[in-house]
Protein backbone atom coordinates (compact mmCIF):
# COMPACT_ATOMS: atom_id res chain seq x y z
CA UNK A 1 0.00 0.00 0.00
CA UNK A 2 1.70 3.29 -0.65
CA UNK A 3 0.36 6.59 -0.67
CA UNK A 4 1.17 8.50 -4.05
CA UNK A 5 -0.12 12.01 -3.76
CA UNK A 6 -1.91 13.73 -0.81
CA UNK A 7 -4.09 17.07 -1.04
CA UNK A 8 -5.32 19.52 1.61
CA UNK A 9 -7.77 21.72 1.74
CA UNK A 10 -8.27 24.01 4.88
CA UNK A 11 -6.80 21.44 7.09
CA UNK A 12 -5.56 22.65 10.11
CA UNK A 13 -3.06 25.25 9.10
CA UNK A 14 -2.92 24.64 5.35
CA UNK A 15 -5.45 26.54 3.50
CA UNK A 16 -3.97 24.81 -0.11
CA UNK A 17 -1.79 22.10 0.08
CA UNK A 18 -0.58 19.60 -2.42
CA UNK A 19 2.39 16.97 -2.27
CA UNK A 20 3.85 13.96 -3.78
CA UNK A 21 5.54 11.09 -2.64
CA UNK A 22 8.53 8.65 -2.41
CA UNK A 23 7.25 5.25 -2.17
CA UNK A 24 9.84 4.68 0.82
CA UNK A 25 10.96 7.72 2.88
CA UNK A 26 9.47 10.70 3.28
CA UNK A 27 10.81 13.33 5.59
CA UNK A 28 9.11 16.52 6.58
CA UNK A 29 11.91 18.85 8.86
CA UNK A 30 11.25 22.56 9.96
CA UNK A 31 10.72 24.22 13.54
CA UNK A 32 7.83 23.50 15.31
CA UNK A 33 4.46 25.04 14.59
CA UNK A 34 4.60 24.85 10.50
CA UNK A 35 2.53 21.82 10.33
CA UNK A 36 4.57 18.85 9.55
CA UNK A 37 2.66 16.93 12.54
CA UNK A 38 -0.44 18.16 10.65
CA UNK A 39 0.36 16.28 7.49
CA UNK A 40 0.74 12.80 8.93
CA UNK A 41 -2.60 13.29 10.93
CA UNK A 42 -3.91 14.04 7.12
CA UNK A 43 -2.06 10.73 6.36
CA UNK A 44 -3.88 9.17 9.35
CA UNK A 45 -6.96 10.95 8.81
CA UNK A 46 -7.42 9.10 5.70
CA UNK A 47 -6.96 5.91 7.25
CA UNK A 48 -9.39 5.87 10.06
CA UNK A 49 -11.91 9.04 8.83
CA UNK A 50 -10.48 10.85 12.03
CA UNK A 51 -7.76 13.15 13.40
CA UNK A 52 -4.86 11.16 15.64
CA UNK A 53 -4.56 14.45 17.85
CA UNK A 54 -8.09 16.14 17.95
CA UNK A 55 -10.99 14.11 18.35
CA UNK A 56 -13.16 17.20 17.98
CA UNK A 57 -13.79 16.93 13.99
CA UNK A 58 -15.03 20.67 13.94
CA UNK A 59 -11.60 21.59 15.37
CA UNK A 60 -9.74 20.29 12.30
CA UNK A 61 -10.65 23.07 9.79
CA UNK A 62 -8.67 26.11 9.11
CA UNK A 63 -9.70 29.18 11.34
CA UNK A 64 -12.27 31.35 9.52
CA UNK A 65 -13.41 28.63 7.11
CA UNK A 66 -16.60 26.61 6.72
CA UNK A 67 -14.85 23.11 5.99
CA UNK A 68 -12.01 20.25 5.44
CA UNK A 69 -10.98 17.94 2.48
CA UNK A 70 -7.93 15.75 2.61
CA UNK A 71 -7.62 13.81 -0.90
CA UNK A 72 -5.11 10.60 -1.23
CA UNK A 73 -4.50 9.00 -4.06
CA UNK A 74 -3.54 5.15 -3.18
CA UNK A 75 -1.59 2.36 -5.00
CA UNK A 76 -2.43 -1.01 -3.79
CA UNK A 77 -2.25 -4.19 -6.17
CA UNK A 78 -1.05 -2.58 -9.41
CA UNK A 79 -4.35 -0.01 -8.93
CA UNK A 80 -5.15 3.17 -7.73
CA UNK A 81 -7.42 3.85 -5.42
CA UNK A 82 -9.07 7.26 -4.07
CA UNK A 83 -9.73 8.27 -0.69
CA UNK A 84 -11.33 11.63 0.21
CA UNK A 85 -12.21 12.37 3.88
CA UNK A 86 -14.61 15.87 4.22
CA UNK A 87 -16.31 17.79 6.67
CA UNK A 88 -18.42 21.08 6.55
CA UNK A 89 -19.43 22.95 9.65
CA UNK A 90 -22.80 21.22 11.17
CA UNK A 91 -22.83 18.51 8.71
CA UNK A 92 -21.71 15.02 9.02
CA UNK A 93 -18.31 13.71 7.83
CA UNK A 94 -18.26 11.98 4.37
CA UNK A 95 -15.42 9.15 3.95
CA UNK A 96 -15.38 8.73 0.10
CA UNK A 97 -13.55 5.66 -2.02
CA UNK A 98 -13.44 5.61 -5.44
CA UNK A 99 -16.33 8.10 -5.45
CA UNK A 100 -18.57 6.46 -3.52
CA UNK A 101 -19.39 7.63 0.10
CA UNK A 102 -19.67 4.53 2.59
CA UNK A 103 -22.53 4.51 4.65
CA UNK A 104 -20.89 3.26 7.79
CA UNK A 105 -17.13 4.41 8.48
CA UNK A 106 -15.59 0.87 10.49
CA UNK A 107 -16.44 -0.47 6.81
CA UNK A 108 -13.38 1.77 5.61
CA UNK A 109 -10.92 0.83 8.74
CA UNK A 110 -8.67 -1.63 7.70
CA UNK A 111 -8.79 -0.30 3.84
CA UNK A 112 -5.59 1.80 4.31
CA UNK A 113 -3.94 -0.13 7.31
CA UNK A 114 -1.64 2.34 9.28
CA UNK A 115 0.55 2.91 12.33
CA UNK A 116 1.41 5.91 13.56
CA UNK A 117 4.76 6.57 16.24
CA UNK A 118 4.03 9.97 18.17
CA UNK A 119 5.14 11.55 21.32
CA UNK A 120 1.49 11.67 22.13
CA UNK A 121 1.53 7.96 22.71
CA UNK A 122 3.21 8.32 25.92
CA UNK A 123 -0.08 8.14 27.42
CA UNK A 124 -0.49 4.84 26.66
CA UNK A 125 2.38 4.59 29.80
CA UNK A 126 1.04 7.59 32.24
CA UNK A 127 -3.00 7.70 31.30
CA UNK A 128 -5.52 5.39 32.52
CA UNK A 129 -7.02 2.23 31.18
CA UNK A 130 -9.06 3.19 28.34
CA UNK A 131 -6.30 4.04 26.31
CA UNK A 132 -4.67 1.14 26.87
CA UNK A 133 -7.76 -0.74 25.33
CA UNK A 134 -8.18 1.58 22.78
CA UNK A 135 -4.39 0.68 21.81
CA UNK A 136 -5.73 -3.25 21.48
CA UNK A 137 -9.19 -2.70 19.82
CA UNK A 138 -7.48 -0.45 17.57
CA UNK A 139 -4.74 -2.91 16.36
CA UNK A 140 -7.55 -6.21 16.01
CA UNK A 141 -10.02 -3.84 14.73
CA UNK A 142 -7.62 -3.28 11.28
CA UNK A 143 -7.72 -6.90 10.20
CA UNK A 144 -10.67 -8.51 11.90
CA UNK A 145 -13.73 -6.73 11.13
CA UNK A 146 -16.21 -8.71 13.36
CA UNK A 147 -14.12 -8.01 16.40
CA UNK A 148 -14.95 -3.69 15.35
CA UNK A 149 -18.73 -4.69 15.05
CA UNK A 150 -18.54 -7.00 18.79
CA UNK A 151 -17.26 -3.61 20.44
CA UNK A 152 -19.87 -1.23 18.76
CA UNK A 153 -22.59 -3.86 20.16
CA UNK A 154 -21.23 -4.20 23.73
CA UNK A 155 -20.54 -0.47 23.63
CA UNK A 156 -24.47 0.25 22.49
CA UNK A 157 -25.59 -2.35 25.11
CA UNK A 158 -23.68 -1.02 27.77
CA UNK A 159 -24.85 2.49 27.43
CA UNK A 160 -28.63 1.08 27.66
CA UNK A 161 -27.89 -0.83 30.91
CA UNK A 162 -26.19 1.92 32.34
CA UNK A 163 -29.44 4.42 31.52
CA UNK A 164 -31.72 1.76 32.83
CA UNK A 165 -29.66 1.44 36.10
CA UNK A 166 -30.02 5.59 36.47
CA UNK A 167 -33.51 4.72 35.52
CA UNK A 168 -34.21 2.36 38.53
CA UNK A 169 -32.44 4.71 40.95
CA UNK A 170 -34.34 8.23 40.07
CA UNK A 171 -37.80 6.44 39.67
CA UNK A 172 -36.58 4.58 43.03
CA UNK A 173 -37.53 0.81 41.73
CA UNK A 174 -35.93 -2.01 40.56
CA UNK A 175 -36.68 -5.26 37.93
CA UNK A 176 -33.66 -7.57 37.77
CA UNK A 177 -35.62 -9.39 34.85
CA UNK A 178 -35.24 -6.18 32.87
CA UNK A 179 -31.69 -5.87 34.17
CA UNK A 180 -30.62 -9.41 33.16
CA UNK A 181 -31.95 -8.94 29.40
CA UNK A 182 -28.49 -6.59 28.62
CA UNK A 183 -26.63 -8.42 30.79
CA UNK A 184 -27.28 -11.80 28.87
CA UNK A 185 -26.61 -9.73 25.76
CA UNK A 186 -23.49 -8.13 27.48
CA UNK A 187 -21.85 -11.49 28.23
CA UNK A 188 -22.68 -12.65 24.94
CA UNK A 189 -20.36 -9.65 23.10
CA UNK A 190 -18.16 -9.72 25.92
CA UNK A 191 -16.98 -12.83 25.62
CA UNK A 192 -16.06 -12.73 22.25
CA UNK A 193 -14.32 -9.26 22.96
CA UNK A 194 -12.36 -11.49 25.84
CA UNK A 195 -11.66 -14.34 23.84
CA UNK A 196 -10.44 -12.36 21.15
CA UNK A 197 -8.19 -10.18 23.07
CA UNK A 198 -6.42 -13.16 24.66
CA UNK A 199 -5.48 -14.45 21.76
CA UNK A 200 -4.41 -11.26 20.53
CA UNK A 201 -2.12 -10.88 23.04
CA UNK A 202 -0.96 -14.51 23.38
CA UNK A 203 0.86 -13.60 19.48
CA UNK A 204 1.23 -10.35 19.87
CA UNK A 205 3.74 -10.35 23.58
CA UNK A 206 6.26 -11.93 21.69
CA UNK A 207 6.57 -9.73 18.72
CA UNK A 208 6.24 -6.98 21.35
CA UNK A 209 9.75 -8.61 23.38
CA UNK A 210 11.58 -9.30 20.18
CA UNK A 211 11.21 -5.77 19.20
CA UNK A 212 12.08 -4.21 22.34
CA UNK A 213 14.90 -6.47 22.31
CA UNK A 214 16.38 -4.84 19.09
CA UNK A 215 15.67 -1.22 19.90
CA UNK A 216 17.43 -1.67 23.40
CA UNK A 217 20.11 -3.51 22.16
CA UNK A 218 19.30 -6.91 24.13
CA UNK A 219 20.16 -4.87 27.56
CA UNK A 220 16.74 -4.78 29.34
CA UNK A 221 13.77 -7.45 29.85
CA UNK A 222 10.43 -5.84 29.51
CA UNK A 223 6.81 -7.46 30.26
CA UNK A 224 3.72 -6.95 28.83
CA UNK A 225 0.55 -8.87 30.21
CA UNK A 226 -3.14 -8.42 30.22
CA UNK A 227 -5.41 -7.77 33.28
CA UNK A 228 -8.85 -8.72 33.10
CA UNK A 229 -12.00 -9.41 35.59
CA UNK A 230 -12.88 -12.12 33.39
CA UNK A 231 -9.64 -14.22 34.16
CA UNK A 232 -11.61 -15.56 37.12
CA UNK A 233 -15.13 -14.74 36.63
CA UNK A 234 -17.68 -15.09 33.62
CA UNK A 235 -19.58 -12.14 32.85
CA UNK A 236 -22.31 -13.01 34.41
CA UNK A 237 -20.81 -14.00 37.37
CA UNK A 238 -19.98 -10.47 37.57
CA UNK A 239 -22.80 -8.68 37.22
CA UNK A 240 -24.95 -10.87 39.56
CA UNK A 241 -21.47 -10.21 42.18
CA UNK A 242 -21.64 -6.88 41.68
CA UNK A 243 -25.47 -5.89 41.09
CA UNK A 244 -25.93 -3.85 44.81
CA UNK A 245 -22.80 -1.89 43.48
CA UNK A 246 -23.59 -1.03 39.96
CA UNK A 247 -27.48 -0.09 41.52
CA UNK A 248 -25.78 2.70 43.88
CA UNK A 249 -23.11 3.52 41.55
CA UNK A 250 -25.95 4.30 38.71
CA UNK A 251 -23.23 2.36 35.92
CA UNK A 252 -21.51 -0.98 35.07
CA UNK A 253 -18.60 -1.06 37.25
CA UNK A 254 -17.26 -4.43 35.94
CA UNK A 255 -16.52 -6.26 32.33
CA UNK A 256 -14.37 -5.75 29.93
CA UNK A 257 -14.85 -2.43 29.57
CA UNK A 258 -12.17 -2.40 32.73
CA UNK A 259 -9.81 -4.40 31.16
CA UNK A 260 -6.19 -3.34 30.83
CA UNK A 261 -2.36 -3.80 29.94
CA UNK A 262 0.61 -3.77 32.63
CA UNK A 263 3.69 -2.81 31.45
CA UNK A 264 7.15 -3.29 32.93
CA UNK A 265 10.46 -2.92 33.03
CA UNK A 266 13.34 -5.48 35.07
CA UNK A 267 9.84 -6.02 37.50
CA UNK A 268 8.55 -2.58 37.83
CA UNK A 269 6.30 -0.59 36.31
CA UNK A 270 7.80 0.92 33.50
CA UNK A 271 5.14 4.34 34.55
CA UNK A 272 7.28 4.91 37.61
CA UNK A 273 10.43 3.23 37.03
CA UNK A 274 11.33 3.39 33.36
CA UNK A 275 13.65 6.69 31.76
CA UNK A 276 12.44 9.14 29.05
CA UNK A 277 14.27 6.75 26.95
CA UNK A 278 13.33 3.31 28.37
CA UNK A 279 9.33 5.19 28.02
CA UNK A 280 10.30 5.97 24.76
CA UNK A 281 11.49 2.48 23.37
CA UNK A 282 8.69 0.48 24.88
CA UNK A 283 6.25 2.65 23.10
CA UNK A 284 7.91 2.58 20.09
CA UNK A 285 8.42 -1.39 20.23
CA UNK A 286 4.55 -1.57 21.24
CA UNK A 287 4.02 0.25 17.52
CA UNK A 288 6.24 -1.41 15.53
CA UNK A 289 4.71 -5.35 16.75
CA UNK A 290 1.33 -3.30 16.37
CA UNK A 291 2.91 -3.02 12.22
CA UNK A 292 4.37 -6.42 12.42
CA UNK A 293 0.79 -8.06 13.61
CA UNK A 294 -1.08 -6.27 11.14
CA UNK A 295 0.75 -7.17 8.45
CA UNK A 296 0.81 -10.80 9.37
CA UNK A 297 -3.00 -11.00 9.78
CA UNK A 298 -4.00 -8.58 7.18
CA UNK A 299 -1.39 -9.62 4.52
CA UNK A 300 -1.11 -5.86 3.56
CA UNK A 301 2.13 -4.09 4.69
CA UNK A 302 1.13 -0.91 6.99
CA UNK A 303 1.87 2.54 6.28
CA UNK A 304 4.20 3.85 8.93
CA UNK A 305 4.50 7.45 10.44
CA UNK A 306 6.92 8.42 12.59
CA UNK A 307 5.97 11.44 14.34
CA UNK A 308 9.04 13.61 16.41
CA UNK A 309 10.19 10.41 17.50
CA UNK A 310 14.02 11.20 17.29
CA UNK A 311 13.56 13.58 20.27
CA UNK A 312 15.20 12.54 23.96
CA UNK A 313 16.65 9.09 22.37
CA UNK A 314 20.39 8.67 22.40
CA UNK A 315 21.71 8.02 19.13
CA UNK A 316 22.09 4.06 19.42
CA UNK A 317 18.15 3.89 20.01
CA UNK A 318 17.98 6.53 16.84
CA UNK A 319 20.83 3.86 15.09
CA UNK A 320 18.79 0.86 16.10
CA UNK A 321 15.55 2.27 14.85
CA UNK A 322 16.54 3.23 11.58
CA UNK A 323 18.29 0.00 10.92
CA UNK A 324 15.13 -1.59 11.80
CA UNK A 325 13.11 0.22 9.02
CA UNK A 326 15.95 -0.42 6.55
CA UNK A 327 14.17 -3.79 5.50
CA UNK A 328 12.01 -4.78 2.89
CA UNK A 329 9.47 -5.73 5.67
CA UNK A 330 8.97 -2.29 5.37
CA UNK A 331 6.59 -0.25 2.77
CA UNK A 332 6.17 3.61 2.93
CA UNK A 333 7.63 5.63 5.73
CA UNK A 334 6.64 9.33 6.95
CA UNK A 335 8.97 11.05 9.30
CA UNK A 336 8.62 14.43 11.30
CA UNK A 337 11.55 16.33 12.56
CA UNK A 338 12.97 19.28 13.90
CA UNK A 339 16.11 19.01 12.93
CA UNK A 340 16.99 18.49 9.09
CA UNK A 341 20.75 17.54 9.55
CA UNK A 342 19.76 15.03 12.32
CA UNK A 343 16.95 13.50 9.91
CA UNK A 344 18.95 13.39 6.73
CA UNK A 345 22.13 11.72 8.44
CA UNK A 346 19.91 9.15 9.70
CA UNK A 347 17.79 8.46 6.45
CA UNK A 348 21.42 8.14 4.82
CA UNK A 349 22.58 5.59 6.51
CA UNK A 350 19.90 3.37 4.92
CA UNK A 351 19.56 1.95 1.42
CA UNK A 352 16.41 3.16 0.26
CA UNK A 353 14.97 6.29 -1.92
CA UNK A 354 13.76 8.90 0.38
CA UNK A 355 12.55 12.89 -0.19
CA UNK A 356 12.66 15.23 1.98
CA UNK A 357 10.45 18.71 2.33
CA UNK A 358 11.52 21.39 4.29
CA UNK A 359 8.38 22.83 5.29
Amino acid sequence: MILKSLSLLNYKNFDDYKVEFDAKINCFVGPNGVGKTNILDAIYHLSFGKSYFNPIASQNIKHNEDFFVVDGVYEKNERFEKVIVSLKKGQKKIIKRNGKAYDRFSDHIGFVPLVIISPADRDLIIEGSEIRRKFIDGVISQSDKSYLEYLLNYSKILSQRNALLKYFALNNNFNKDSLDVYNEQLSNYGNKIYNKRKLFLEAFVPIFKSRYKSISNNNEIVELSYSSQLHDNSLLELFNKNINKDRMLQYTSVGIHKDDLDFSIKGYPVKKFGSQGQQKSFIIALKLAQFDFIKRQSGVTPILLLDDVFDKLDEQRVSQIIKLVDDENFGQLFISDTHIDRTEKAIKSVHQSYQMFEL
